[in-house]
């Protein structure tokens, strides 16, 4: 494989992959194909992965290094640049390296964003000029969080993720929790105590106050170190899940408050403090080398 040596800005650019939380999920039904049909609400945090693509000139598409425990052939970033080569003829080729810094498991959509960030990026640096629209369908077959990543803005989400109307929400502080475990989502949607039936809702409600995940039962029940770290959380805040989990989350109105949240469960946690922002910070790295 040869890397070009390209001088071209975008080129050399660390392109962020940003983690999402689901302030609210809903489930309202199932199709006959097994897809739960969701209400939920994405808003970015300021925590991401970093992913730089070099250009290579013979069409082959590469990891820098692959992810312990994922074959380099299922790592979502290689799946969508092959993807986005198959749908458009591309010939180019594209060596990606992916510093992971989302944790795995965690209902944080990091893989999911870290295929949007391939899609998008490389549609530009390709001048593929697929519209987002497009790129959304396209990312939709990889994942069902996909396409907010790639529609880029704080969402409610209807259908199965798909379904797409942008939001402004407050961008609050945010103290996050990755306990010491892995939720199997496959796992969570297909257990038999899982709510399927919870009645549609109005972004009005939403506002309002109605922010429950229907998925936090089920995950309470089964992982303790989820159990154990909304306990430790609640002391501060509301502590809340984020979509099966297993982070979970705290919403602050004051930085102060956060960082106090977060220096006390420092000692006992994997724990992040964050902002909640609107704007994914791959849009604005975008419109600023733009």
């Amino acid at each position: 494989m040869t890397l070009i040596k390209n001088n071209q800005d975008a080129w050399a650019e660390r392109w962020p992959a940003p983690a999402k939380l689901n302030l609210m999920l809903r489930i309202t039904g199932q199709r006959n194909d097994g897809y739960h049909l969701l209400q939920t609400v994405f808003q970015f945090i300021d925590l991401c992965d970093w992913i730089t693509f070099h250009e290579v000139g013979d069409g082959a598409v590469r990891l820098s290094k692959t992810i312990p425990g994922v074959p380099e052939a299922d790592d979502l970033t290689i799946r969508a640049a092959k993807l986005l080569k198959a749908e458009t003829g591309c010939e180019k080729g594209v060596y990606i390296d992916v510093e992971k810094n989302l944790p795995m498991g965690g209902g944080l959509g990091g893989g999911s964003s870290d295929a949007a960030t391939t899609l998008v990026v490389l549609n530009k640096l390709w001048n593929l000029n697929l519209s987002k629209e497009r790129l959304g369908e396209i990312g939709l077959t990889l994942g069902a969080d996909v396409p907010v990543f790639v529609y880029g803005y704080s969402a409610w989400a209807e259908g199965v993720g798909e379904k797409i109307e942008k939001i402004s929400l407050p961008e609050q502080w945010v103290v996050l929790i990755k306990p010491d475990c892995h939720v199997d989502t496959k796992e969570i949607f297909s257990s038999k105590d899982l709510t399927r039936n919870s009645k549609s809702i109005k972004i009005a409600d939403f506002i309002a106050g109605k922010h429950q995940n229907d998925c936090l039962g089920v995950v309470r029940e089964r992982y303790q170190p989820v159990r154990d770290a909304l306990v430790d959380l609640s002391r501060f805040a509301e502590a809340r899940l984020t979509g099966t989990g297993a982070c979970v989350f705290s919403q602050f109105d004051s930085k102060e408050a956060a960082v106090s949240a977060y220096r006390s469960l420092q000692k006992m946690w994997q724990v992040y403090l964050v902002k909640g922002v609107n704007e994914s910070p791959l849009f604005s790295k975008l419109r600023a080398t733009n």
